[in-house]
């Protein structure tokens, strides 16, 4: 297995995460410690679980961990939307963030099938 930081599904997920910390520093100040640190924590989540899972001794475990990325992809989706409701981001900003999301769930999707057929 390559280093995790070769992989262009973690490369993808690091992306995310840093135009999901441009997107939320516009938030208004009284979202600081809700919403803003709710999203920045599910995508940090993304690019870590990734990484964790690789160092894992066992595919089995590697896949779970893949699955915990997964959830918190789509927690972060659910958490945009949200932001997106409460007109914290532009349709522009919002539809953005939103191709990134999808570009690392169709990674994410491929990386967790090729390990699942590993087995």
């Amino acid at each position: 297995m390559k280093n995790y930081t070769e992989l262009e599904v973690w490369k993808a997920a690091r992306s995310l995460v840093k135009s999901v910390y441009d997107l939320t520093r516009n938030f208004p100040k009284a979202e600081v410690y809700t919403l803003t640190s709710q999203i920045n924590r599910s995508v940090i989540s993304i690019p870590s679980n990734i990484a964790e899972g690789i160092g894992r001794q066992s595919d089995k475990e590697t896949i779970q961990f893949l699955y915990i990325a997964k959830g918190s992809l789509f927690e972060l989706e659910t958490q945009l939307f949200l932001a997106f409701d409460l007109r914290y981001v532009s349709e522009n900003q919002f539809a953005g963030v939103l191709k990134n999301i999808t570009t690392c769930k169709k990674l994410l999707n491929g990386f967790i099938n090729y390990f699942k057929n590993k087995e």
